[in-house]
């Protein structure tokens, strides 16, 4: 993405702050699309934590895969849902509000530290949206995602 595209929004400045490029919306994996806006709403499908098109790891948090890296695979799904949402309002700073934020964890049976993993979608929202990145939350512990992800996140947005 060129600086032209980038200079007249404010998220996507603090995003690049951050050494964050908004990637390309990555193709849907079955039969849905990556957002639907209603009124002015944007609902994004699951976002994985795809980085170039390949989920940089897989497998199941608390065994194969530690915190840390979940936390990070977690900022990168929200990364990627705020490309979603771009692409069907053109701009990121039309979001007013980041409603909710809900995260699926693919969980060793024994592990109890979901919140702690999507605090990384949660935390990203917030230093790229400041306020308006403050939303309500779910985190979900499951036994497994698709492709074998350690870590989904879906977001609803308003915008003006």
């Amino acid at each position: 993405m060129g600086a032209a595209e980038t200079a007249g929004s404010a998220v996507e400045r603090r995003l690049q702050d951050l050494g964050i490029t908004l990637p390309d919306v990555v193709p849907p994996v079955a039969a849905y699309v990556p957002a639907v806006v209603s009124g002015n709403y944007v609902f994004t499908s699951g976002q994985l934590p795809f980085i170039d098109g390949k989920l940089p790891v897989s497998g199941k948090v608390g065994a194969t895969v530690d915190v840390d890296t979940a936390y990070g695979l977690a900022a990168t799904c929200a990364v990627n849902a705020l490309a979603a949402i771009k692409e069907q309002i053109g701009d990121l700073d039309r979001i007013t509000r980041i409603v909710k934020v809900v995260g699926f964890v693919s969980s060793d049976p024994t592990f109890t530290g979901q919140p702690t993993v999507i605090n990384g979608a949660s935390e990203l929202l917030g230093k790229v949206l400041g306020d308006a990145g403050t939303h309500a939350r779910s985190a979900v512990g499951v036994a497994v995602l698709p492709l074998d992800a350690p870590v989904e996140v879906e977001i609803v947005a308003e915008f003006v």
